[in-house]
């Protein structure tokens, strides 16, 4: 029996590699995200999507579209939210720290509940969460960003907790990259620059072996060390 995943964030970088790597691997897809067209682009060209949903994360029904994919599909055994966003933010405005939080903390956390819930019903199931390096210390120029992450990796430690204590057969896996070519590397002198293909490849073989914590790439877990002991 086919394996089905649901990827959130599906129309462009890393969640569209995701897309393309796990139905190669021969899972069933729901895929969602805001550029609707771009995701109808994509599943023309593969019979292995079978529900493409626009979704916006800042927006309350999110959580009714993915319990929607998810009763569609009938089971599902694993969700990735890969949707985020982030602003360099030198002078400090509030609108894009507010358009931060609301996706990354607010809207994350909606979708990450909904997706237990239901892995808890069904009695299984895998949640991916794409969080970042940012999560290991605050940033000058983009406060909300890094604090978001921070966010992120919190709550699916909680999460992964909780299934731990459930018993069942769930999982909670957070993904952490670094520098990744995509339209959200907004940094001066990025260096250790992943491609969103190279990205996706790390991020189905932490799927595949169960890991907890995955940085992108690799190397990038020297640094959360440095980090942890270098002064502020």
């Amino acid at each position: 029996m086919s394996k089905s995943a649901i990827i959130i964030g599906a129309s462009s970088g890393i969640g569209l590699e995701l897309a393309k790597l796990l139905s190669e691997r021969g899972y069933l897809l729901g895929i969602a995200a805001r550029r609707v067209d771009l995701l109808e682009t994509h599943a023309s060209g593969d019979p292995r999507v079978k529900l493409v949903r626009q979704m916006d994360l800042t927006e309350p029904k999110s959580a009714g579209v993915l319990e929607e994919m998810i009763g569609s599909l009938e089971s599902v055994d694993l969700v990735v939210i890969s949707s985020g966003t982030g602003h360099l933010n030198p002078d400090l405005a509030w609108k894009p720290e507010a358009e931060t939080i609301e996706t990354n903390v607010t809207g994350f956390a909606r979708l990450a509940v909904t997706a237990m819930r239901a892995f808890e019903k069904q009695g299984h199931g895998h949640l991916v969460g794409i969080s970042s390096v940012a999560a290991l210390r605050g940033a000058a120029e983009a406060p909300a960003y890094g604090a978001s992450k921070a966010f992120m990796s919190r709550y699916l430690q909680g999460l992964h907790f909780r299934a731990k204590r459930s018993g069942l057969p769930i999982r909670v896996t957070d993904v952490r990259p670094g520098f990744v070519d995509t339209a959200m590397m907004k940094a001066d002198k990025p260096f250790w620059v992943a491609t969103p293909a190279k990205a996706a490849a790390q991020i189905v073989e932490a799927i595949e072996s169960g890991r907890r914590i995955v940085y992108v790439s690799r190397r990038w877990a020297l640094i959360d060390w440095l980090l942890r002991y270098l002064p502020e």
